[in-house]
């Protein structure tokens, strides 16, 4: 399998302290990869290297087989493009219906006429379970519904990956199950690769093909979810029993 993208030995500091130390991650093509640990660890961190919201002190950052640590805000542009990217609480516009902002990036980045916008934007809904409420605000929505008007967005245009920032953060068990299973079968029909940032365990176990456990700003131990569960590292057994 490809590599889809690759971090290689990232240093990142923040007000003098050190969040990533050498922090060294590939990505394969077409897998789910969670990177799990606590709060505060650096997974955030680590997924916005990716796009460009962030850039390393040290190391390099590749994407596509591009070196893309350098990057200006113009080159980034075409990168973020095939990456759809899921923000912790979905991140919506407050001020614009469902339907609206679904079709946000469609507006942004195509040159659809209406006809088009509005088959592709019920279309998603749809893959996510969201038929039928495209003319609500988002303050009328449950949170579980919020992620997935924001997961229908992150596909609007169809990506070659998806990123997830903490995508069960402050719902509950039920619903978390659900969005989980959700994030699965997005993986699976769209074929895309997707990156989970959680700290939820049985969520990550739901999703993974692999499971990236970062620990004091690096990789401590990657493997699929069977492996994690049988590993010997009392560190990574004592977070999963946390």
């Amino acid at each position: 399998m490809a590599p889809f993208a690759f971090f290689d030995e990232i240093y990142k500091s923040f007000d003098g302290r050190e969040v990533l130390r050498g922090l060294t991650l590939l990505v394969r093509e077409g897998e789910a990869l969670v990177i799990l640990g606590g709060s505060g660890t650096g997974k955030t961190v680590a997924l916005k290297h990716m796009v460009g919201l962030i850039s390393p002190d040290r190391g390099r950052v590749y994407v596509n087989g591009k070196d893309v640590t350098d990057y200006s805000e113009a080159e980034f542009m075409p990168v973020r493009k095939r990456i759809g990217f899921l923000f912790q609480g979905g991140a919506l516009f407050d001020s614009m219906s469902v339907f609206e902002n679904v079709a946000f990036p469609l507006r942004e980045h195509t040159k659809l006429n209406e006809e088009e916008i509005t088959e592709k934007v019920k279309s998603k809904l749809k893959l996510v379970g969201l038929e039928g409420v495209d003319w609500m605000m988002p303050d009328k929505l449950s949170g579980g519904m919020r992620r997935r008007v924001a997961l229908a967005r992150a596909i609007i245009l169809e990506p070659e990956a998806l990123l997830y920032d903490e995508p069960t953060t402050g719902l509950d068990p039920i619903t978390t199950k659900w969005v989980s299973t959700l994030m699965r079968n997005i993986h699976e029909n769209l074929n895309i690769t997707s990156i989970i940032v959680t700290h939820n365990i049985q969520s990550a176990l739901n999703v993974a093909d692999r499971i990236a456990f970062l620990y004091r700003g690096r990789i401590k131990f990657v493997g699929t979810p069977e492996e994690i569960l049988n590993c010997g590292d009392h560190i990574v057994q004592e977070f999963l029993r946390s």
